[in-house]
């Protein structure tokens, strides 16, 4: 290869490494999109203030829990997706009573599902939850899941201080 078309070679990689680089500027992770859509949660009085009621503490048999969910039944009812109204609201309950907001989930009947592109999990009825099928994507935008940050479960969210109530 001789030395004019080696720089024109590199050149270009360099060109597709700047455009791919600004491209997952522009888009952002999900994670961080629903960090942003739903800081207001932070506070459990605002998910009350806005319709959200909680329901128990859920944990995994093989360990790890999802939190308390606090549902917005009309979100729920109504099958819309949108980053800024999750369905539910999930919380983790402190050893000092207090509530920490860990991620969100999106839930719809309407599927396959997907939210910015990443899929939703179907769950088939029955179900636990005595819902229809229906689809649902966990959002573990503010405690980091070892499992992933869209699994249903974390290992590291806990319902023990619930218990100590």
């Amino acid at each position: 290869m001789n030395i004019h078309l080696w720089t024109k070679h590199l050149i270009n990689l360099s060109i597709l490494s700047i455009a791919a680089t600004a491209a997952n500027a522009d888009t952002g992770r999900l994670d961080e999109k629903v960090r942003t859509a739903n800081s207001r949660f932070e506070n459990v009085a605002m998910a009350t203030a806005e319709g959200y009621a909680p329901i128990p503490c859920a944990s995994g048999i093989a360990g790890g829990a999802m939190g308390i969910h606090y549902v917005n039944a009309a979100y729920l009812k109504d099958d819309a997706v949108d980053l800024a109204k999750p369905e539910a609201v999930m919380y983790e309950p402190m050893a000092d009573g207090k509530l920490k907001l860990v991620a969100v989930e999106y839930i719809t009947s309407k599927g396959p599902a997907s939210l910015e592109g990443q899929l939703f999990n179907f769950n088939s009825a029955p179900n636990r939850y005595g819902l229809g099928a229906f689809y649902e994507l966990h959002v573990w935008a503010w405690k980091k899941n070892p499992t992933g940050t869209f699994a249903d479960m974390n290992p590291d969210v806990s319902c023990e201080a619930m218990k100590a109530m």
